[in-house]
């Protein structure tokens, strides 16, 4: 018998594809057909077939997987199916977590369709294809995103129907995919659901954590870390590639072969196995990949004599170091160990991915690779500066592996790697110890080293020697390796680096790798200050200042395109952060403003105002042309309109009290208004702003009688929401101090639902999505400059909310679009922040009566028995580390408190508040992920969209 192939043995997906092309299964050992499915394929017409020939050349077709139809008599047999025969759980019954799972796996058969046929496409052109690079990709529940951009939402509701069951039931049994934390992630996620709609030929690249990064419990201690469980069940949607893995090398030497050739040898081998996640496009065939790794060490790891002599964990220890790469998102980095393991997870990440681009591009090639193509068919996007050893990895292979010389590779990968910027902060940007790196990475130190040198090379040739002030000045702005002696050939050009001073030891110890969990577009934390003992010794010590990588300044030198996410963010990337390069490289240097996708943070999570915003636009066309949502401006006075617009917003916060009861046993009135601030906790968001701001309106509550303060005062429920890193101990602080002032208040007879203030334990996507649509008001008062750009801003605006905030990040653009009357503006700018600063430190900052009162107040103990001294010491004295309100809390203040006064006042006005409302929608059209995308395709990238047949 002849034997056939097709485009499924390239890209195998065996195990959901099975019942599509094998139609049975095994049972008790006998093989049992499926019945049913095959009737169906046989009876429905091939919309769409794909190319498949054996080896006579004999053409044949594969069928379209009936439920793309739509059909729910024939989904609610394919969940019967899923149940039976691809089982999870015991037989007995279809309880709701089995009923998940099936239907899951019934979702991913159509998305295999799809997502075969799109890479068969990509594979058959031989695209350029962009590849996305993140430590985090913040997926959120994927149930009802697929099946609503595949357009079976009401098919699978009727099918689950028929079944007992019920969608909205079954898709909260989904866990929230725990691949990231903030708005690094989510920023990502957005940009694949825009990829993938827009049919652009593209991929993501992760890493696949077990634990994720942790999840959170409230106690009446703060917050408590436990481990994720979101693997515990199984993933329905993944798939692993046991045929695709790479192996990943660690320490060992670096030689030089008779070849002339280096060798990296030795040290510590494990191996990245691939698991594959699809990511389906709106309306669309394209079904684009997110691949995830996961590590493991070979069978031959373990050490038998070893375990069968008793020595168990010695036996296992190779195995172990390799499985904990991909434990812990973000593990605690206090310790060498915990370095060692940031660095691993991150040379993973990028060795991983590296290699399994360049064997799509070897393969797409066939047997003719011209290794100068390789820009024209692949772009590397770097996520923030954790894929930073891409530039290192990719140069490695080109030499030691490929054999090109270095400034084949060198040109390649320049053509071919692009950073996005996320800090505006210098001392925030990621920096490594050299003698880790060295000791870890021996190869990728030398690569690094010579690029280091040839940009030595460079600025000398730019500036010359005639001011040895000037390149001296370039020189310590602009090299990668920081505190290290220039390279032999430049000996006694410039001074030697200087000893430092202890502090500023102190404070480089610290930005060895970055502190804190991203954040997307977020400045680091830096821990706590070391004790006054610790501080001595280092006095008396008075070490030399640590060697270390400067990742940045390697991504900027060593990519084609460096872009920021904001427009006051990119600015202040060029004026500020990376002034030296911008003035010899001014054409690499971009603004990208983040946008978030209109399908998940609209369409999908708000229902009942997209069906408003598709009958008063007439269409649904404002789902893909965000444009579209400009033109509700013409309503915003509308009666009639506004009561629908008010009644969707009334619906969406009895969805969220009914939450804030089950999660925390705090009833709330959804006829108050609902205050927002959810986001990373952090000093520089100033959630502790926010609180106290809460703390000295229930004071001023308490004096007044129950009359006087009902005529003066809106009643409010101000939510919380956020994680703060686990060793950050400042912000842990926070978080306590907001649970114990809710635990005060809102148990105050005199108060009532006057004010509630709640804490959301574990907030993720799927909490995001029915807080965003329930806010009217939402608090983005990061310090002015901090805060890059922001995405979920951009989600509170979509969803008819109205921002209070500082002129930062992307509020600023948001602003513009939205009405400077529809914005509740307070705060000092981001030009006169490093003066203010400098003001306290010379004793010259008079602080508010008001702010004084605040922390006067909390001191009495009216808010239980806790100790607030170290958080409100943070916010006094004029300078240490810890302390002099760095983040301007006390400046801000009286400012925040009058603004606060101003959004009152608005709101007892509710057809202007609807007004208001009704704007931040229809302004929030050019903060969609598409455009973005659009202009990442265009301006970096050079891809164009691929519409499948």
């Amino acid at each position: 018998m002849a034997t056939t192939t097709s485009h499924f043995s390239a890209t195998s997906h065996c195990n959901s594809v099975s019942k599509l092309v094998d139609f049975g299964s095994r049972s008790g050992g006998k093989w049992r057909p499926n019945l049913l499915l095959i009737r169906t394929l046989r009876s429905r017409p091939h919309t769409r077939s794909f190319s498949v020939k054996n080896a006579s050349g004999e053409q044949k077709t594969k069928p379209k997987n009936p439920i793309s139809d739509g059909d729910a008599s024939s989904i609610a047999s394919s969940i019967k199916n899923h149940a039976e025969f691809t089982p999870l759980f015991s037989p007995e019954k279809f309880e709701v977590p089995k009923a998940f799972v099936a239907t899951a796996q019934s979702v991913r058969d159509a998305l295999i369709i799809n997502w075969n046929a799109t890479y068969e496409c990509y594979d058959r052109l031989n695209v350029k294809q962009a590849y996305y690079l993140s430590m985090e990709f913040l997926q959120g529940r994927a149930l009802l995103n697929a099946i609503g951009n595949l357009e079976l939402t009401g098919a699978y509701a009727e099918a689950l129907t028929k079944l007992g069951q019920d969608l909205e039931s079954v898709a909260r049994r989904e866990p929230d995919a725990a691949l990231g934390n903030g708005g690094l992630g989510r920023l990502a996620s957005c940009f694949l659901d825009s990829m993938a709609t827009l049919n652009y030929p593209a991929w993501g690249y992760g890493l696949r954590y077990k634990y994720g990064l942790f999840k959170q419990r409230i106690t009446k201690d703060g917050q408590e870390e436990v481990a994720e469980d979101w693997l515990e069940m199984g993933n329905p949607w993944e798939i692993v590639r046991n045929d695709i893995s790479y192996p990943v090398k660690f320490y060992g030497n670096v030689v030089s072969g008779s070849d002339g050739k280096k060798h990296w040898i030795g040290g510590e081998d494990i191996i990245a196995v691939a698991y594959d996640l699809p990511i389906p496009g709106y309306k669309t065939k394209s079904t684009i990949n997110l691949r995830l790794w996961s590590t493991k060490a070979p069978a031959e790891d373990l050490d038998l004599y070893a375990f069968n002599a008793g020595e168990h964990t010695k036996a296992y220890e190779a195995l172990a170091n390799a499985e904990k790469i991909c434990y812990i998102l973000y593990p605690g980095d206090d310790s060498l160990e915990g370095k060692i393991l940031r660095l691993k997870q991150q040379y993973t990440l990028c060795s991983a991915s590296l290699q399994d681009i360049i064997a799509r591009f070897e393969r797409r090639s066939g047997s003719k690779i011209r290794w100068q193509e390789f820009p024209d068919k692949v772009a590397v996007q770097m996520n923030d500066t954790h894929p930073t050893l891409c530039i290192p990895e990719l140069m490695r292979i080109l030499i030691d592996v490929k054999g090109l010389s270095w400034n084949e590779a060198w040109n390649i990968t320049q053509r071919t790697t692009a950073y996005t910027n996320h800090t505006v902060l210098p001392e925030a940007l990621e920096k490594w110890s050299l003698d880790l790196m060295q000791k870890l990475l021996p190869r990728h130190v030398e690569i690094i080293e010579m690029i280091d040198e040839e940009l030595v090379k460079f600025i000398v040739c730019k500036y010359g020697k005639a001011d040895p002030n000037i390149l001296e000045k370039k020189l310590k702005e602009m090299r990668i390796l920081e505190n290290v002696d220039l390279p032999s050939s430049f000996a006694g050009l410039t001074l030697k680096p200087k000893e430092s001073s202890a502090a500023a030891i102190s404070e480089a110890s610290k930005l060895n790798v970055k502190d804190e969990v991203d954040s997307g577009d977020e400045p680091q934390s830096k821990g706590e200050p070391k004790s006054k003992g610790t501080q001595k010794k280092e006095e008396v010590m008075a070490e030399p200042p640590p060697k270390l990588v400067r990742m940045a300044n390697l991504c900027v030198v060593g990519g084609h395109a460096v872009n920021g996410v904001a427009e006051i963010h990119s600015e202040i990337v060029k004026d500020e952060v990376f002034n030296a390069f911008y003035e010899v490289w001014p054409n690499k240097f971009q603004n990208k403003t983040n946008g978030v996708t209109p399908r998940r943070w609209i369409r999908f999570c708000n229902q009942d105002l997209s069906k408003i915003i598709t009958e008063w636009t007439g269409s649904e066309e404002w789902v893909l042309n965000t444009e579209k949502l400009a033109e509700l401006r013409k309503f915003a006075d509308n009666e009639d309109f506004q009561t629908q617009w008010r009644a969707a917003k009334k619906s969406n916060k009895m969805k969220v009290a009914s939450l804030l009861k089950e999660k925390t046993g705090y009833s709330v009135s959804p006829d108050a208004m609902f205050d927002i601030q959810v986001k990373r906790i952090h000093e520089y968001k100033r959630q502790l702003l926010n609180i106290l701001g809460i703390v000295y309106r229930y004071k001023k509550m308490k004096e007044m009688s129950a009359v006087e303060r009902k005529a003066k005062y809106v009643p409010r429920v101000c939510i919380f929401g956020g994680k703060a890193f686990a060793p950050y101990a400042q912000a842990k602080r926070i978080v306590k101090f907001i649970t114990d002032v809710g635990a005060t208040v809102n148990h105050d007879p005199e108060i009532g639902d006057l004010l509630k203030v709640v804490f959301v334990p574990d907030y993720n996507v799927s909490v995001a999505e029915l807080l965003i649509p329930a806010s009217e008001l939402s608090q983005h008062i990061s310090t002015a400059g901090m805060e890059a750009s922001g995405t979920s801003n951009m989600k509170f605006a979509m969803n008819g909310c109205i921002l209070i905030g500082t002129l930062d990040g992307a509020n600023v653009e948001i602003r513009q679009e939205v009405g400077e009357d529809n914005f509740f503006l307070f705060g000092a700018k981001a030009h006169e922040i490093a003066g203010l600063r400098k003001e306290r430190a010379m004793g010259k900052f008079v602080p508010d009566p008001r702010f004084e009162e605040v922390k006067d107040f909390i001191r009495t103990g009216v808010f239980g028995s806790c100790n607030y001294d170290e958080l409100l010491g943070s916010l006094e004295g004029n300078e240490g580390f810890g302390r002099a309100d760095y983040f301007l809390v006390g400046k801000d203040f009286p400012s925040y408190v009058e603004c606060q006064e101003k959004v009152d006042e608005a709101y007892q006005d509710q057809r202007r508040w609807t007004n208001m409302s009704i704007m931040n929608t229809a302004g929030s059209y050019k903060f969609s992920s598409d455009r973005t995308i659009h202009e990442y395709a265009k301006d970096i990238w050079n891809i164009k969209p691929i519409l499948l047949p």
